[in-house]
């Protein structure tokens, strides 16, 4: 999908949509008109819970760049373009919409609640393609010490995310704190990127 621009414009398009939607639920909540059958996690959360997530996702960041750097593993980031690097922006919303807001167990007690958080964060590091690869020889393995170590990071800052739509100062469970943690964590990657020479062009 970095190749293809069509794709990512569409991509960015129906995420942007569905940010709409949830937008919608979202102000109708903070006017206390709530819809029951609104988008997950369309609900108020404060300030300080939206800085707390932020700065949780960016020590993760900050120690990933640094266990890249240590491990000799800066030169082998992917390139990106300035498109995709756009689009992951918009990826940020659409991947918190459907694994914190979708995939969640609620109300069935904590070690129900925890297994699935642990399961759906595995599955979300593992559909980042770092341990494969599908190009036009189709479906190979790449189990590089890159992709483990890219595959841990991405897994981690699930659980993160998780842990802040439960967390006690987001008593709302609100998917805002996790969105902008997510959105500036990727970011973050953008910006660590470009300066790392690791985005080439715009599209």
């Amino acid at each position: 999908m970095n190749d293809d621009p069509a794709l990512l414009i569409l991509m960015t398009a129906v995420g942007l949509y569905a940010m709409h939607l949830w937008r919608q639920d979202y102000r109708a909540s903070r006017v206390d008109a709530p819809d029951p059958r609104g988008l997950p996690g369309a609900t108020p959360a404060s300030l300080k819970a939206c800085v707390i997530a932020a700065a949780g996702a960016l020590l993760i960041l900050g120690a990933e760049t640094w266990g890249e750097i240590q491990l000799g593993l800066s030169d082998q980031q992917s390139k990106i373009t300035l498109l995709f690097g756009l689009y992951t922006l918009i990826a940020a919303f659409t991947e918190e919409l459907i694994f914190r807001g979708f995939l969640v167990i609620e109300r069935k007690g904590k070690l129900i609640q925890w297994t699935g958080v642990f399961g759906a964060s595995l599955l979300f590091a593992i559909l980042h393609p770092f341990l494969w690869h599908w190009g036009d020889d189709g479906f190979a393995w790449t189990l590089t010490l890159k992709g483990w170590f890219s595959t841990a990071t991405v897994f981690i800052a699930s659980l993160w995310f998780y842990t802040v739509r439960f967390a006690s100062f987001n008593p709302h469970r609100s998917l805002l704190p996790c969105i902008t943690a997510h959105a500036v964590k990727n970011l973050g990657v953008l910006i660590i990127k470009a300066a790392q020479g690791h985005v080439a062009g715009w599209y």
